[in-house]
């Protein structure tokens, strides 16, 4: 382009002249910088949105019940005080309700994760009779409330002998369908074929490529999974109430539940239970970040 550009310009008899920039180059800058702002703007306002409760609540729980509905609000409580807590951890077996549903959602996540990563496997990856009929079951099963298959499921547990909480919190939640297809389709993705005849013909074993090989490759989806699986079984308030009657076995939803009912809505123990209550799915979010980022980022790029 430089030789024929010069040529051009002896044959013309001018001077080279250097190219101008396109004149729509600082418009598009100044758009792009005020729609950078605006965006800011409205997550800001979003983020307060969010944690503008949360913010309440922590305040809340360090102020005198009398204190709770002041006008004008106050954020930072004065005088700040800890007998909410006390009273709340003295009065109610908070520890036990906390106990249950850490430790029940704890043991499901870890159990579904396992089992959509393995059940997500066999239908990314194996041909077998009935797969797509199986597959269309499980994820038709999406569509139908929890709500439907509640009674059912109580008889079920109850006619098998298997009520005990600390066992029928968990079974429900141990092979989510959504769990199933997000796996099977982010091994679609991510786990090509070569990699797996290649493990076949070392010599590896079909459940020892699973372990060693695919799960390896779905950290980020599995942590996404865990925080999400986590959710579910740590909330779920409908289970829990239709399953549990002794109050010491309650789940932290409902014993706060019944803080909330009762006769003087007891917001200065409810405050402080909630305070407590949402550290694990704060440390939760926290220990997986990192894996729920790459897993939602990698879903949107190759989804």
């Amino acid at each position: 382009m430089s030789a024929v550009a010069s040529a051009r310009d002896r044959l013309l008899g001018g001077a080279a002249t250097p190219p101008t920039p396109p004149a729509t180059n600082r418009p598009i800058r100044r758009y792009s910088r005020s729609g950078r702002v605006l965006l800011y703007l409205t997550l800001s306002a979003l983020l307060l949105v969010f944690v503008a409760p949360m913010l309440w609540a922590l305040s809340g729980s360090f102020k005198p019940r009398g204190d709770l509905f002041e006008y004008p609000p106050k954020l930072i409580p004065s005088p700040a005080t800890l007998d909410n807590y006390r009273n709340l951890l003295d009065s109610q077996p908070f520890w036990s309700w906390f106990a249950i549903s850490v430790i029940t959602a704890a043991a499901a996540t870890a159990v579904a994760v396992f089992v959509c990563a393995l059940a997500g496997f066999a239908f990314a990856k194996y041909r077998f009779a009935g797969k797509r009929l199986l597959f269309s079951v499980m994820f038709s099963s999406l569509s139908v409330p929890f709500a439907v298959i509640l009674v059912p499921l109580f008889i079920l547990m109850v006619k098998s002998g298997l009520s005990n909480p600390w066992f029928a919190l968990t079974v429900p939640w141990v092979a989510p369908a959504f769990g199933i297809f997000m796996m099977q389709q982010y091994i679609i993705q991510s786990v090509p074929d070569e990699i797996l005849e290649s493990a076949r013909m070392d010599g590896a074993s079909e459940f020892g490529i699973f372990l060693r090989v695919v799960l390896p490759l779905l950290r980020p989806s599995l942590g996404a999974l865990a925080v999400w699986q986590f959710l579910q079984s740590y909330n779920h308030f409908m289970w829990p109430l239709v399953l549990i009657s002794n109050t010491d076995q309650y789940t932290l939803p409902l014993g706060l539940n019944i803080l909330f009912k009762a006769e003087a809505r007891q917001f200065d123990l409810v405050l402080p239970g909630a305070v407590l209550a949402s550290v694990p799915t704060i440390l939760v979010f926290l220990l997986l970040r990192k894996q729920l980022l790459e897993g939602l980022s990698a879903g949107a790029v190759k989804g």
